[in-house]
């Protein structure tokens, strides 16, 4: 999921040349939205039966659909074996992992989530860094069937390190539980979700783009992205700790604007410079980093532990709906301003500003107007 760019990119220059930036972005849409959609399902199913079989189909799905990845060449090929069937798996890997975090720790659930999520960055530096210098040995079909045998050893090591540490519950629920969002805490968070995923994958998905549109190299562009999550991991982590400090809400806050911010004060006047787009990408890797790790916590302060998985995949599948117009909504935009990509970028700055003021709305739904209080 960290490395969206790297393949989009690829994708869009070679095998879907002939399709509009716009349509080739609504297979990793559907993706993006079916890693966090399916969570609806997932949570309950998780509550129910434990992570372990969970576990076991996300790893076949997923494998199975990086393998079959390197043999695809048409449109509808892409859309399902990656958008459909990698996005299945990757939401049972994703969802049931995080929520088995959070049966294993409460006063330190940041942190723990942070560390957790530390993971998926290591990938986002080791596949775009690797990607382009196997493309050039081996070509496209090996290059991912290394990536899908990384994968397959992750996924066999995974199966014996996560359990659940309370019983399954029998009455958990099955389908979409939407009567929660009476809570004004929990719907205000929510949309917050849906703001911040609709703008957060758009630099992922288009910043490699971006920079060759600017001029920079190609080597450069597939760079960028391990920049971006070197930064990410060490905001994951450190997010967690100073979440656990003064409040994951206040964190998420606060981390929030200096993502908008730096869109319209780094990334829009400086971006087509080198040290332009390197601050930006460091310093939206940081606060984006804190965003994914502390956003389930954020969650899960509004809840009971046993209920934990219902509410979760709840608000990440209201996520998952910005997801999946954000980038499509994001190539239609470039493609209207001819190319540019100013306005993607404004869009971007506008939807983070008006996530930091949904999650503010919700924490003062639930505290009052304490700017000082510990949430």
């Amino acid at each position: 999921m960290n490395s969206l760019g790297v393949f989009t990119t690829y994708v869009k220059s070679h095998q879907l040349s002939s399709y509009e930036e716009s349509t080739v972005a609504w297979i990793f849409s559907v993706y993006v939205f079916l890693c966090f959609g399916c969570g609806v399902y997932v949570g309950p199913l998780f509550d129910k039966y434990g992570p372990r079989w969970l576990i076991l189909a996300g790893s076949s799905c997923h494998v199975t659909s990086i393998m079959l990845l390197s043999i695809c060449t048409e449109y509808w090929h892409f859309m399902l074996i990656f958008g459909v069937l990698n996005g299945v798996g990757t939401s049972l890997l994703f969802n049931v992992s995080i929520a088995s975090v959070g049966h294993w720790f409460r006063r330190r659930r940041g942190l723990a989530t942070g560390i957790a999520t530390t993971g998926g960055v290591f990938g986002g530096i080791a596949f775009p860094l690797t990607f382009n210098p196997l493309v050039d040995s081996v070509g496209w079909p090996w290059t991912v069937r290394c990536i899908g045998f990384t994968s397959l050893f992750c996924c066999t090591l995974s199966l014996p390190l996560i359990a659940g540490r309370l019983a399954p519950r029998q009455d958990a629920k099955r389908g979409p539980d939407f009567r929660i969002l009476k809570e004004p805490a929990f719907a205000l968070t929510s949309l917050s979700n849906f703001l911040l995923f609709f703008a957060g994958f758009i630099p992922l998905a288009y910043i490699p783009a971006y920079m060759l549109s600017e001029g920079l190299s190609a080597d450069f562009s597939f760079q960028i992205l391990p920049i971006f999550n070197a930064a990410s991991a060490v905001g994951r982590v450190t997010a967690g700790w100073w979440g656990d400090y003064i409040g994951v809400f206040n964190s998420n806050l606060i981390t929030i604007l200096i993502s908008s911010i730096s869109a319209f004060a780094i990334w829009l006047p400086f971006g087509s410079q080198t040290a332009g787009i390197v601050s930006f990408v460091v310093i939206f890797g940081l606060a984006n980093g804190n965003t994914t790790s502390i956003t389930p916590v954020c969650v899960g302060k509004l809840c009971d532990t046993q209920s934990y998985g219902r509410y979760y995949a709840t608000a990440y599948t209201i996520g998952s709906v910005g997801s999946l117009i954000g980038i499509p909504i994001g190539g239609a935009i470039i493609k209207a301003a001819g190319g540019s990509y100013w306005g993607v970028i404004l869009l971007t700055g506008v939807m983070y500003a008006l996530a930091f003021v949904s999650l503010w709305a919700a924490k003062v739904a639930r505290v009052g107007l304490q700017i000082a209080v510990r949430f």
